[in-house]
């Protein structure tokens, strides 16, 4: 499968995401908390390289791929290399929202699977304490059959579409470079590619 192809299946999953979201966030009164990056902040996120690969590859149609993975290679931080903190109290906003990652959509507008297969609501303090009615009221509907975006069944989608890409969990910025990786290595022996034309 083309690296287009991949890409545009990628999107698509996350274009139905978003609708699931926005419907959840309207029903749940919950919603991150604006200008809050405190959780791109820390250093423990891990991602698939396969949800930023639509990041990598608008890099490379910008000419920017190689650039940005010489950035990676010499960033010794954890935290995500596409955050942009504003300041030193976790405020702050992604560099590249529009092609931000699965983990960062789902985070704050998802439900987790516990141990016991109960369905438990993936947010941070922040909210659960600034939006303590919203979340306990939330927590009670979710037992009841609130319609939530479930973190696995993504994760789930996303292996379909590449297993190998979409199953490695590393660390964010190790994903990231991959990802750039992956695509610089598709189009070494390949002609740029052409839009319109059909991707295979």
């Amino acid at each position: 499968m083309s690296i287009e192809r991949k890409v545009q299946l990628v999107e698509d999953l996350f274009h139905q995401l978003e609708q699931e979201t926005t419907a959840f966030a309207k029903v749940s009164g919950m919603s991150c908390v604006s200008g809050c990056g405190k959780c791109c902040t820390y250093p423990d996120v891990e991602a698939s390289p396969l949800e930023f690969l639509p990041w990598a590859f608008h890099l490379f149609l910008n000419g920017e791929a190689e650039n940005t993975l010489l950035k990676l290679k010499k960033k010794n931080s954890s935290t995500c290399m596409i955050y942009k903190p504003l300041s030193i109290i976790d405020q702050g906003s992604c560099s590249n929202y529009k092609y931000r990652g699965l983990i960062c959509r789902l985070f704050g507008s998802a439900a987790s699977t516990d141990k016991y297969g109960k369905l438990r609501l993936a947010t941070c303090k922040i909210i659960k304490e600034g939006q303590t009615d919203a979340y306990n009221s939330n927590l009670e509907a979710l037992s009841k059959g609130l319609s939530v975006p479930i973190f696995s069944t993504y994760y789930m989608q996303l292996n379909q579409i590449d297993f190998h890409l979409g199953n490695i969990i590393l660390p964010i910025n190790k994903a990231l470079k991959i990802a750039i990786e992956e695509v610089l290595h598709y189009y070494a022996y390949r002609p740029f590619p052409i839009f319109g034309e059909k991707a295979v």
